[in-house]
């Protein structure tokens, strides 16, 4: 169970906007239900001359980091920018714990609008196993520059609505992403569950079995930068919710 709980916190945090700054960074605590603070999430966005790149590092601390064998994981996504929206060419994502790292690597064709996956096991420094395959979907945005998008792929934030969208890193549900963006009536159970301060609330539909539930929801508070501010997975199990605080 501890090992999923670290695997969504990339999911987590991610922010929401796009914007001008050359560079953007964030850093977020995690903490779940009775166990307190379970991780750490650094979350860097650069561009440059027309390229970007964004970096997610997490961590697990505490009991989390004892019960996972010292879990680590590091997203990455590089490509291009056009007409302001980010456009991914690669996205990898690496796991590490006790003497096992995975490997996931996605490579997006846009010319032949493939997307090209390598899986790569290594155990004790020694490659274990390795697997090649064509995703039966296509799509020019990632699991990290979905998120960046979203600022401008969803033009009125404050009008309620469902969105769906695709990513590359979401192939159990062959991409399928979904924004719920809540009516009026609803607003006050967000500022209650993440603050009065947000900008704009969302709710993310994962499309996929986590814990108990058929399918995972997250709360986002998102700050008037553009940048998630909180972010909460509620009523797992019996420990509570897994809530991310940004901290700076």
């Amino acid at each position: 169970m501890m090992k999923s709980i670290i695997a969504l916190l990339g999911l987590m945090v991610l922010p929401f906007s796009l914007v001008q700054a050359e560079t953007i960074r964030a850093v977020y605590d995690v903490s779940y239900g009775i166990f307190g603070t379970i991780g750490t999430a650094r979350a860097v966005l650069k561009k440059q001359q027309g390229i970007y790149t964004i970096d997610i590092s997490l961590a697990a601390t505490g009991v989390a980091k004892t019960l996972s064998g010292g879990r680590k994981e590091h997203h990455h996504s590089e490509g291009v920018i056009e007409h302001g929206l980010l456009v991914s060419r690669l996205y990898a994502v690496t796991r590490a714990y006790r003497q096992t790292k995975v490997v996931k690597s996605y490579t997006i064709d846009r010319v032949h609008h493939k997307v090209y996956k390598t899986y790569m096991k290594y155990k004790h420094g020694k490659l274990a196993d390795k697997q090649q395959q064509t995703l039966d979907f296509f799509s020019t945005d990632d699991l990290l520059t979905l998120y960046f998008n979203l600022d401008r792929l969803i033009e009125d934030k404050h009008q309620a609505g469902t969105y769906t969208f695709h990513a590359v890193g979401a192939e159990k549900q062959r991409g399928k992403v979904s924004i719920i963006v809540p009516d009026a009536a609803s607003l006050s159970a967000y500022r209650k569950d993440l603050g009065k301060g947000a900008d704009w609330y969302a709710t993310v539909v994962i499309h996929q079995k986590i814990f108990m539930s058929k399918e995972g929801r997250l709360e986002l508070a998102v700050g008037k930068d553009g940048i998630t501010q909180q972010a909460l997975l509620k009523d797992l199990i019996l420990f509570g919710d897994i809530r991310a605080v940004r901290k700076e």
